[in-house]
Order: C-alpha cells, then structure tokens, then sequence
C-alpha cells in the first residue's frame, strides 16, 4: 500500500514559460515490493555495526521508493562527498554528447586535443581513443600532477600498453572526459549536464559542488558534492536504459556499452587485495559486480549506487567506510541483503514496515560525549597560545584538493579559548586575521562556515578527556570524514595539539606544538 502519492512529470505556465516540474516518486511499504522489511531491518543493523559510519541509504524497487533516511547529521538535502562516483556523472556527460552526435567513442584523443598533443605521438597515443579513456584502458603506468597544464601533461604519460588492451584506475583520464565534452561544446562538465540531464531528471543543478582543476575544468575523476537521491536518480537513467519519464537521454547503445564489461580489472588485486568487487570489470566508469549482471557507480569510502536489473532494484548508500576493505564489507552485506529478495510482492506486514518507517526517520550517529568540566578550563581559558611547530589547519584539506591542484589552505597562527556555558569560542588568527569557531560541549554540535573554495559546513563539538586534555572534533557534513583535535596541557604551560582524520581525505595524524604568550 502506498504511504505517499505519486507525482508525476507535468508542465505548468508560469510566468509565460512553461516549467518542468521534479517527479517525485511513489514511496511504498517494502512488502509491496517483494522486500521484507526484516531485511532492511538486518541490513540497517549491520550498516551500524561498526565497520562503516553510514549516512545515507535509499532503497528503490520497480521505480518505487520502499526504504530511505539519513543518520543524523547527515540530511537528505545535504550535499555529500562523491569522490570517484563522480565518474559516472563525467561518463554520462560523454554518453549525452554521443547521443546528440557531438563526438564518437572511436575519435582519436590526439584529434581532439591536437594543440597538447606532443609534436611526435608514439604509436600507442596515436591508438588512444575515447572509448579506451571511458574504460580505464588509457594504456598508462602512472598519472601527472595537476597544473594549469594538465591535459598537455597528461597526453605526455607514456602509453606503454596499447590502448584498451590494459587496465588501470586513471582518475586524470576522468577529468579529461569532461574536457573533451568542453572541447566539442564550449561547456564545462556543469554547464553541459544542466539542462541536459541534471534538470530533465531532477537533480537539482543550484546545489551541486564541484573542484575544479588549475584550468577551471570541473575535476571529473572526483571532485563533485551531490545528494543521496541525485546519485540514486543518475543510475536509474541506466537502470531504465537512458530514457527518463519517455525521454531519451542517453542512446540504448551507450547505455548497454558502460553497464557491460569494457575492460577486465582483475590487475586491481595488486592495488586493492581486499576489494574483491574490483576484480571483475568495468564499463564506462562503471563497475561490474561479483553477483551477476549487477553494476554500481562508485567512490571511495563507500559512495555506492548499485543495479541489480535481475531484481529490477537500485541501492543508493552514501557512508565512511575507512578504506578499501570496509568499503568491500559494505557491499558484502548488501550482497547478502539482496539474496533476501525473491518475490515480487508479500503480503503487507504493518507492524514490521511501521517498524521500519519509525526506525528510518530517527535514523542518528552517536551524540558527542558530554563532559563539559575539567580543572583544565581555568588554566586555558583566555590565554593565548602561538604555533611554533607544525601548521594547525581548520579546513577540510585532503586529497581532493591534492587532485585538483588547489593551493595549500592557511592555518592558524595562534588560538585562544573563551568557554561559556554550553560551549566555548576556539579565537585564532589566520594570516593576521582573527577569526573563531563555535565549540558545542552540551552533547550537540554547531555549525561554523569555513569554506576551503568548495565546502564549507563544519559542524563543531568538544568535551574535556581528562584533567589535561581538550578534544575538538570538526565534522565537515558535506564530506564522508571529520577530524578530532586533542589539545593536551604541558607541564611548561604550553599545548602539544594531536590532531587525527577519520577518512581517506583527512587520515593521519599531525603533532603541533604551541607555546603560551
């Protein structure tokens, strides 16, 4: 039975225009679907097991929505992290282009880009077609650092391998889609999708987030924030091969092209042993799956849109999952997840998808610990400390800015606390300005805007850990990871500051010392 009405596509006038209004989708008990709502029960129970911290989970069968929520402070409209999920939006902008007849999957790379093309291109580059790029069979070893340059830098990586004959994860080659699309059209990546794709299949365009090369071409190889659902809408464009609500978007060829295997990948167990799912194929910057016939989009950490067409079903998992193999175990229980769906419908069961329902909407990570008291606080409060080893950084600052080749964010020159009830204020000065962050201590976070050029919502909680120790922790919502700061009181007056990333982009720890003024 539905909870939800259907809305479908329609045009209204509006102001003398006619407006193309977002479909929403029909949202239904599990049961209805051939799910049982145990079973999202059980996969729910494993997502909060402890190998992953997962943040958002959509579940949709038959074009019905039957299961999703987010963990709290994770929100539905809330941007989120792709990194190399979006691939699949720089693939699909090829595929779009293809479609309309802008380019051919068999043209030639140096054709195309025939101004950064060494004057004399061996044999192999010569060979490097659009389609070797789309499947990661660029015939590469290695990948160059970003410049302004990046396309000319590129296109001098030795090809040692033929193209297409050989595999390996090339996330420039990524970028360089969407530079060929801007190539032919004039258009960058966002430009070009906009009325293209985002807004025929209701993504909408206004929130999207991109890093952008040196160039000012959008980092196609991983650099946008999206949604949960823009994800979950992208796949079921393939899922539905390329027509959305009648439309053709994408042709039925490129479709079936980067949802089959293109490229073997087997040579992904050298890199990344336990991620077994690596190991069987790739499409069009599309993964193939150990389970048969299914497919996902994927970035790390556990960004994972997957299609079952079998099962005519679509997950759409967005989490940190601290590296490759607990990124893997994610999709081994989403594996056995789907091993429980058999039927097409089952007999409504109230109680269980109420259940359900009840769970999905309370969805919440743990609250920061409560501990607002220390002897501690008296000694520190109001007393200004100077950096004098190491850089005390409050940004998001990790790989992707590396990837897209974004100068090095500014770091703190000094910092002062002032606690107040509930909380405190972090003051501290940034190339001579002074700036401060909002600390929550009452067992929630606040918010701060601190923008590193792309993101910027940084939500904020601290707690004492003892007698001589202040923990912060910075959780950038907009991104899969946070970060923990633990200032810890030296017996000369001074802080020892360990600071410690909880993802791929912000892993590692850092030692900074500052002295009391």
């Amino acid at each position: 039975m539905a909870i939800a009405p259907m809305f479908f596509l329609n045009y209204v006038k509006h102001f003398g225009m006619e407006v193309k209004m977002r479909k929403e989708f029909e949202k239904v008990t599990p049961e209805s679907v051939g799910i049982p709502s145990g079973a999202v029960m059980e996969l729910l129970d494993e997502l909060e097991s402890g190998f992953t911290e997962p943040h958002g989970l959509m579940i949709m069968r038959h074009g019905k929505l039957c299961a999703q929520g987010w963990w709290a402070p994770y929100a539905p409209g809330i941007v989120h992290g792709q990194q190399s999920h979006t691939k699949t939006y720089a693939a699909t902008a090829v595929g779009i282009a293809y479609t309309e007849g802008i380019l051919s999957l068999e043209e030639r790379i140096i054709d195309i880009f025939p101004e950064e093309a060494p004057k004399t291109p061996s044999e192999n580059l010569q060979k490097l077609r659009v389609k070797d790029v789309l499947c990661m069979g660029c015939g590469m070893k290695k990948m160059p650092e970003p410049s302004v340059h990046w396309i000319r830098d590129f296109l001098a990586v030795p090809v040692e391998d033929e193209p297409g004959t050989t595999y390996m994860y090339n996330s420039v080659g990524s970028t360089l889609l969407g530079a060929i699309v801007r190539k032919k059209t004039g258009l960058g990546l966002h430009d070009y999708l906009k009325p293209r794709l985002f807004d025929k299949i209701g993504i909408d365009a206004e929130r999207l987030c991109w890093a952008h090369m040196p160039d000012g071409m959008e980092v196609g190889g991983g650099g946008l924030f999206a949604t949960t659902e823009d994800n979950l809408r992208l796949m079921k464009l393939y899922a539905d091969g390329g027509v959305w609500d009648g439309e053709r978007i994408l042709s039925e060829e490129y479709v079936k092209l980067a949802v089959s295997l293109q490229n073997e990948s087997a040579t992904e167990s050298e890199v990344n042993p336990e991620a077994y799912d690596n190991f069987v194929g790739y499409g069009y910057q599309i993964w193939m799956c150990r389970p048969e016939g299914v497919y996902r989009a994927d970035g790390a950490m556990g960004q994972f849109t997957i299609v079952d067409p079998g099962r005519d079903l679509i997950l759409a998992i967005t989490e940190n999952a601290s590296g490759a193999h607990w990124a893997q175990r994610s999709l081994d229980v989403i594996w056995a997840f789907f091993e429980k769906i058999k039927e097409e419908s089952l007999p409504e069961d109230p109680e269980a998808s109420g259940r359900l329902a009840r769970r999905m909407a309370s969805l919440s990570l743990a609250n920061p610990v409560f501990q607002p008291e220390s002897p501690m606080k008296e000694k520190i409060s109001g007393r200004e400390y100077r950096v004098t080893e190491g850089e005390l950084c409050f940004y998001e600052n990790g790989m992707l800015l590396h990837m897209a080749g974004m100068p090095a964010l500014p770091t703190a020159e000094s910092i002062r606390f002032q606690f107040e009830k509930g909380g405190a204020v972090l003051h501290y000065v940034e190339k001579g300005q002074k700036k401060q962050l909002a600390i929550a201590m009452d067992g929630s976070r606040r918010e701060n805007s601190l923008s590193n050029g792309v993101i910027s919502r940084a939500l904020v909680s601290g707690r004492f850990a003892g007698e001589a120790e202040f923990e912060m922790t910075m959780r950038w919502v907009e991104t899969c990871g946070a970060r923990t700061y633990r200032f810890i009181l030296r017996e000369d007056g001074g802080l020892l500051i360990r600071t410690v990333g909880s993802s791929m982009a912000n892993g590692g720890e850092i030692v900074i010392r500052a002295a009391a003024v």
